[in-house]
């Protein structure tokens, strides 16, 4: 069964939310972004955060400042793209680009759904097992069930898709609210200095590359188009010029919301274990023995009920992407199960050989970031495209602003390539 058949939309007219009163229109209007924003807040986050933290305080909140500006900008780009041509990006990749190309951008594409599903699968996994004491596999057994039942949710619209996605991100952002003053002893002028970037050494530079992965996710900048397709139909340009519009507010707030969550794990990181003997704190289970030895139970359940809430939203989203990718770079649609086997399959295979998780996890959130590329260069070549995009193509500003994202991403990348060689030999 294909998700294309699985998860029909039921389209709805801007005249129909609009007849349901100013405030309900907004609220109407708004959602992809949120359901785009769990990927920026994924188990992956909360391994590279709290090492961060843990190994070099607040030195590294310049990083995910950045990284949450950046996210803004390209999930606003891609949603742009679905609402202008009603196609998700790799439909428009497959129908701008030669078919080698897209081949290689598939290929690729599944690389980033085996290290995105790492990420939330494992993540969940713990979570369960903090919580409720679960064996990590069979937890992790769990999790693929519990993607699948909110899934689900979209045959009966996508509002109960997307309003269960953003209850799950609420327990996440609950869970980091408590945790933040219930650690205490922040030092806000670090924080400030935090915004002056620098790199101290060490493994900064592997850090950096690994929150900016775990930030930018490649498979949401595929997801966010989708989710616009066929979503609320405008009449006329007027009506497409106020989707808009609300699409921008959307993304300026979901994605607000995900950064100051990142922003809030390190600087609990920072506080509470950046110092003599606690500076390599950055394992999950190891995280929560610490709030619970430091602070409290209550803090040590906040911490496993956001990681668990984390880990099951965010691979609902994963699967739906992974399919979005299939069936837009190939024109292929194999049955959800098969296809949810095939990703799901490394997470599981390191859950059973109970590897260092969260090794894994920041380990994944590099092979995160070197997607990134694949996916903002299709992106920008699109979104300034006037045959493709006609009145919403993108501004000079706005094409300047990408191209400088994907310069200094791929940079890093490279710069972090060329720096593990060089200490190999």
């Amino acid at each position: 069964m294909s998700i294309a058949k699985a998860l029909p939309r039921r389209t709805v007219t801007l005249q129909d939310i609009q007849a349901r009163g100013r405030v309900r229109t907004a609220l109407g209007l708004v959602g992809p972004a949120f359901v785009a924003s769990v990927a920026y807040v994924d188990p992956g986050n909360f391994a590279t955060n709290f090492a961060g933290g843990a190994g070099h305080g607040y030195e590294l909140v310049w990083v995910i400042v950045m990284a949450n500006l950046m996210a803004i900008l390209v999930q606003y780009l891609t949603s742009k793209a679905g609402l202008s041509t009603g196609q998700s990006l790799p439909e428009l990749c497959r129908r701008r680009f030669g078919r080698r190309a897209n081949v290689l951008l598939w290929l690729q594409a599944e690389v980033v759904a085996m290290a995105t599903d790492l990420a939330e699968f494992v993540g969940a996994a713990i979570g369960l097992n903090l919580v409720f004491g679960l064996p990590l596999l069979h937890a992790g057994l769990i999790t693929a069930l519990v993607a699948f039942v909110i899934l689900g949710l979209e045959q009966r619209g996508y509002r109960r898709f997307e309003l269960a996605i953003v209850a799950l991100l609420t327990l996440v952002g609950a869970g980091f609210l408590y945790l933040f003053f219930a650690v205490g002893g922040q030092d806000y002028g670090q924080i400030a200095a935090g915004l002056m970037p620098q790199l101290s050494g060490g493994d900064s530079l592997r850090l950096t590359v690994g929150i900016i992965g775990a930030t930018v996710m490649p498979h949401v900048v595929y997801l966010h188009s989708a989710l616009q397709k066929d979503r609320i139909h405008a009449a006329n340009r007027q009506e497409r010029r106020t989707l808009l519009t609300y699409n921008r507010w959307d993304c300026i707030v979901g994605l607000s919301i995900a950064g100051l969550v990142n922003l809030s794990m390190l600087c609990i990181a920072a506080a509470l274990f950046h110092k003599p003997g606690l500076s390599g704190v950055s394992d999950l289970q190891s995280i929560h023995a610490h709030l619970d030895a430091l602070i409290g139970g209550a803090a040590a359940l906040a911490f496993g009920i956001a990681l668990m809430a984390s880990g099951l939203s965010s691979s609902s989203v994963g699967t739906y992407a992974g399919q979005i990718v299939m069936a837009g770079f190939m024109n292929w649609r194999i049955p959800l199960l098969l296809r949810r086997g095939l990703t799901m399959l490394p997470s599981l295979i390191i859950l059973a050989l109970a590897v260092n998780t969260s090794q894994a996890l920041v380990y994944s959130q590099i092979v995160l970031s070197f997607g990134i590329p694949c996916a903002l260069i299709p992106l920008l070549l699109i979104t300034r495209d006037r045959d493709l995009m006609t009145d919403m193509t993108n501004r000079r500003l706005t094409s300047t602003l990408m191209l400088l994202i994907t310069v200094i991403i791929t940079g890093l990348n490279l710069f972090l390539l060329y720096d593990t060689i060089a200490r190999l030999f």
